[in-house]
């Protein structure tokens, strides 16, 4: 297992360099210069040249890749030409809404499907089957911009003034504030990978509220994360209530499943103990694809929701030219998404121990 999880180690820094050398070279292809795109009407010929010198875009690609693998080996993801800060403030700031809108979208997803599928395949052919499968086919159908706008409708709207009513907008309401961790931690002297762990951190509305107590933003925000985490995680939940469905119904009509009724077991210890965690095997490789896909995709429920997540600000970053918000931020979610699926690698081994990851 150690040596396995070491070999896949080593593999990930050839794999993320061939991704920052296909970003590298892509955002430069995108029809444009990023000096007219930053400064529109006042980009002139001295002001571009003085632009491009500073930044270093007059220098040839490769030396300019060689350099930003330098920098990127130190931690420095470089700066913003956009906001003139560094990339890794970027990232501290935008990162910690994605990844708490993917938990708990992955959550929902996750618990829904599984629970959607062994009903529909324990019900096979019946009402019961079908309105399931109904279910999961209309939340693979329906666009994320449609539904996230529903549901803003019934809960923000229908709903308001009721127990049941949503925020439809924001990260928290406003009035509430959340407190920093520089508050309890001493950073003096602290920077590079560090900073951007504190930062990251103090950002993270979720842990930052768990680690000071204050549960008040905690309820707030999970609340606020509820209808998005809904809108983004229906599409996962339909593949995995069916891709559960499929898999659980191939694995009862195995032999030794047979067996285990005939020997007089339970039949819900069976489905629990025996049936499911030989299906689960597929199952968790579409979550841990779906984990990916969430990271990445989440484009329009931030938009709809108006949350400053990954997704908004990578749009905005390739619109503007901003190589190394572009580049940086593709190389995190990244290696955020092999970390992923290393994961689903080794749940494998203890869901059926007959696959030798060595």
């Amino acid at each position: 297992m150690l040596q396995f999880v070491a070999r896949r180690l080593i593999l990930l820094v050839p794999v993320l360099i061939g991704i920052v050398l296909v970003t590298f070279i892509i955002v430069r292809a995108i029809p444009g210069d990023a000096c007219k795109a930053m400064l529109g009407e006042k980009a002139t010929e001295a002001t571009c040249n003085a632009f491009k010198e500073r930044y270093g875009l007059n220098d040839n690609i490769f030396v300019q890749f060689g350099r930003y693998l330098l920098n990127m080996a130190k931690g420095d993801f470089g700066m913003s030409l956009r906001f003139g800060r560094p990339v890794m403030d970027l990232l501290s700031e935008r990162l910690p809404l994605t990844i708490e809108l993917t938990i708990v979208a992955m959550i929902f997803s996750t618990v829904v499907g599984i629970s959607l599928g062994v009903i529909s395949a324990l019900k096979r052919n019946t009402f019961i089957d079908s309105l399931t499968m109904m279910i999961a086919n209309i939340g693979v159908s329906m666009p994320v911009f449609v539904l996230g706008l529903v549901l803003a409708y019934i809960f923000a709207l229908l709903l308001k003034d009721t127990p049941l009513s949503l925020p439809p907008s924001g990260r928290l309401t406003s009035g509430i504030a959340l407190t920093p961790l520089v508050k309890y931690w001493d950073l003096t002297g602290i920077s590079g990978v560090k900073k951007f762990a504190v930062d990251f951190l103090s950002n993270s509305l979720l842990f930052n509220s768990l680690i000071t107590g204050n549960w008040q933003p905690f309820g707030d925000g999970l609340k606020h994360l509820i209808l998005p985490a809904v809108a983004v995680g229906t599409i996962p939940m339909a593949i995995i209530a069916r891709m559960t469905r499929s898999s659980l119904l191939e694995v009862l009509g195995l032999d030794y499943i047979r067996t285990a009724r005939a020997k007089g077991l339970v039949y819900n210890k069976v489905i629990s103990r025996h049936a499911m965690r030989n299906a689960m095997v597929p199952i968790v490789t579409i979550i841990g694809l779906e984990v990916g896909s969430l990271l990445s995709g989440a484009v329009l429920t931030e938009t709809v929701f108006s949350l400053p997540g990954v997704g908004t600000a990578l749009v905005s970053a390739i619109l503007a030219r901003d190589y190394p918000v572009v580049q940086g931020f593709t190389l995190v979610v990244a290696m955020i998404f092999i970390i992923a699926n290393l994961v689903v690698d080794l749940s494998y081994a203890y869901l059926d121990p007959r696959i030798r990851l060595e």
